[in-house]
């Protein structure tokens, strides 16, 4: 009778002794769980704050970049570039001109890349309209062209046209503002789009870089803006 109780006994205690045991592993994977999941949570914040302060910096450098002057940049008044449309040539006392009167119908800028040259007159109208034109000669490396051309088919607001009578392989004209360039990872190529396609020196920001002139010729509704 006393060793029927004392199994009895030793049975009880084995099995308090193992529901112990399984509350202290429950308790042990309980508060492994919250750690792994107050972990991922703190990543997640860390990340996603992260992305902010890196969006941030990029906001806090095109910002600065629009402000900040370019090396070489040549700048012409805007209020002494005439912006009469007219149908017959104009003469422009720079290449490629960077405004002046021009075209009724604009060149299409909108990421526009042409392979062969476009008239000044409809490309004049483009830069009123707030595009930057980039321009190169047969000087410029392929590899530059290339690039370029990949920078001008993302960026709307701008167009892309070979231009071999220009002093430079390289050059990006604004209204008003033009800089030159040999080669398209220059600094300036990227502070020139940040700072002038459509920026402040548009005399008609936001107006169509679409339905004027493509690659095809005249061929666009757009008149008179």
């Amino acid at each position: 009778m006393a060793a029927n109780r004392s199994a009895t006994a030793d049975r009880r205690a084995r099995i308090e002794e193992m529901r112990r045991a399984e509350q202290a592993r429950e308790r042990r994977n309980r508060f492994l769980t919250i750690g792994l999941s107050g972990a991922v949570v703190l990543a997640l914040v860390g990340f996603g704050g992260w992305v902010i302060t890196k969006e941030n910096d990029k906001k806090e450098e095109q910002q600065a970049a629009a402000k900040a002057p370019i090396k070489d940049e040549k700048s012409w008044d805007a209020k002494k570039l005439t912006r009469n449309h007219v149908t017959t040539p104009v003469k422009y006392d720079m290449k490629p001109p960077v405004g002046g009167d021009h075209n009724p119908v604009w060149q299409n800028c909108n990421g526009d890349v042409y392979d062969k040259p476009v008239n000044d007159v409809n490309a004049v109208h483009s830069l009123e309209h707030g595009a930057v034109w980039v321009t190169y000669t047969k000087k410029a490396a392929s590899g530059d062209v290339d690039a370029l051309k990949a920078k001008v088919k993302k960026t709307p607001y701008s167009l892309m046209s070979p231009y071999e009578d220009q002093a430079a392989p390289i050059m990006l004209s604004a209204w008003g503002k033009q800089v030159a360039v040999d080669k398209a990872d220059d600094p300036r190529v990227d502070a020139f789009f940040t700072k002038y396609v459509n920026g402040p020196q548009t005399p008609e920001p936001g107006a169509a870089c679409t339905g004027g002139v493509g690659a095809e010729g005249q061929g666009g509704a757009g008149m008179g803006q």
